[in-house]
């Protein structure tokens, strides 16, 4: 297994999306497939389990609230230092369209707008293969560097 600690963000998340690096354990709980990332652009494909239903039979804001904070997330890590994390700070949420129970397939993405040295400002889609917008969002990460 490679040194994280010598990796910068875009190498670490290309280790992840290679699976050369373990999955965190939320992904276990959110199953979804992410893409090789560019710097700034992380994409994921994920399709809505019937465990994550509402009453309604619609798929749970949770679910989309955390496919859309671990998608920009990922594309803040993509710009990072050795060293540096980025926990978020804020993340906004607009529900456009209810994702039924017996959706295909989705695309959630996440992409840096922003990135000063202290925050990195993001968006995030989650959309049909066919285009079709369901949710978006946005954030702000704080960027933390290692101490002496």
């Amino acid at each position: 297994m490679p040194d994280t600690t010598l990796m910068n963000g875009l190498e670490f998340v290309t280790a992840l999306s290679q699976g050369t690096l373990p999955r965190p354990p939320m992904a276990d709980l959110l199953p979804f497939t992410l893409l090789p990332p560019e710097d700034g652009h992380v994409e994921l494909l994920a399709k809505p389990e019937a465990r994550f239903l509402n009453m309604m039979k619609t798929v749970h804001g949770g679910w989309i609230m955390t496919m859309l904070d671990t998608s920009m997330s990922l594309a803040a890590q993509t710009t990072l230092t050795p060293g540096e994390i980025c926990p978020s700070q804020e993340t906004s949420v607009k529900f456009i369209r209810p994702i039924s129970a017996d959706c295909d397939e989705l695309r959630v993405t996440g992409k840096v707008i922003s990135r000063s040295r202290t925050v990195i400002t993001l968006e995030g889609r989650i959309e049909s293969l066919q285009g079709k917008l369901h949710a978006h969002g946005t954030s702000t990460c704080l960027i933390v560097r290692p101490g002496p």
